[in-house]
């Protein structure tokens, strides 16, 4: 069912903040910034890629993303030749914090930690994910019944090893929610020159805890993160041509063409002309 209605891109389901994906996926597709989310794979398998930190995972486990990071993913078809197909509940802080709000236990969060990880998928998780997924078939019964899907689904992840990443993220005193702000002003200005000392001013953090929790956070240092959200926002216009690879360049924040070159060279294993190129062709295959 899932796989007759799922596209080798993101998909909506038709439920708020679901989306499925299947098939092979070009890699610069997968080369993002992903949302905080949630990511379950049904059939196939994943790698994700975070700075220096990489995790593969399958149907045996599910994926949790805290805030926005930009990542290298490729997927992988089953040992049965099924194609890939994943699903992804988008998180929603608010939703999140209201739903710790009516839990009877208060549980302390973390100190820092990485904003994703993966972890084994228990059965109350699947049971959840599967009846909100059967919403699909029931389209009138999705403004009743995905409210309470969502709630139970966020709830088991909650009870699970990645459980303080949720409460975390709905805590505005932590320092995954302060890194979070950081991340955002960053995302919003990433062709500014940014001074790390005015980022950890505006999270109320020492320059020396802030670069900690960033790196523990993100797995890249502050600049690191600004670079590959730069590179990752001119791939997508130069796939999309909206301009040449220098004038793209200038407008991401590079004052050096050539430097640019580099350094895209080195993060997608060709120069922008030649990566283009592949990109066009796997797009026409696809």
């Amino acid at each position: 069912m899932l796989a007759a209605k799922a596209e080798n891109r993101r998909t909506d389901t038709g439920i708020p903040r679901v989306a499925m994906v299947q098939g092979e996926i070009p890699e610069h597709q997968l080369s993002a910034v992903y949302d905080p989310m949630i990511n379950l794979i049904l059939t196939g398998s994943k790698t994700m890629t975070v700075g220096d930190r990489t995790f593969r995972y399958d149907p045996a486990t599910y994926f949790v993303m805290s805030v926005d990071l930009p990542a290298v993913g490729s997927i992988h078809a089953s040992d049965t030749g099924a194609p890939y197909l994943a699903v992804s509940l988008t998180l929603d802080p608010t939703i999140v914090a209201g739903l710790i709000r009516d839990l009877p236990v208060n549980v302390c969060s973390t100190l820092f930690g990485s904003g994703f990880s993966v972890a084994p998928v228990n059965e109350d998780l699947l049971d959840a994910w599967i009846r909100m997924l059967r919403l699909m078939e029931r389209p009138d019964e999705i403004a009743v019944l995905s409210p309470a899907y969502e709630r139970e689904i966020l709830f088991r992840v909650l009870q699970g090893p990645l459980g303080w990443m949720l409460r975390d993220i709905a805590s505005p005193d932590t320092a995954l929610s302060r890194i979070g702000v950081a991340i955002n002003w960053i995302r919003r200005n990433f062709a500014e020159q940014i001074r790390v000392e005015a980022l950890a001013e505006m999270v109320a953090l020492s320059v020396s805890a802030f670069h900690r929790h960033f790196k523990a956070v993100t797995a890249l240092s502050p600049l690191q993160y600004q670079k590959r959200i730069r590179l990752l926002h001119a791939r997508s216009q130069l796939i999309a041509g909206q301009g040449s690879a220098t004038s793209i360049a200038f407008e991401v924040g590079y004052e050096s063409p050539n430097q640019f070159s580099r350094e895209y060279a080195r993060l997608f294993g060709l120069p922008p002309s030649k990566d283009m190129a592949k990109a066009m062709r796997d797009l026409h295959v696809a």
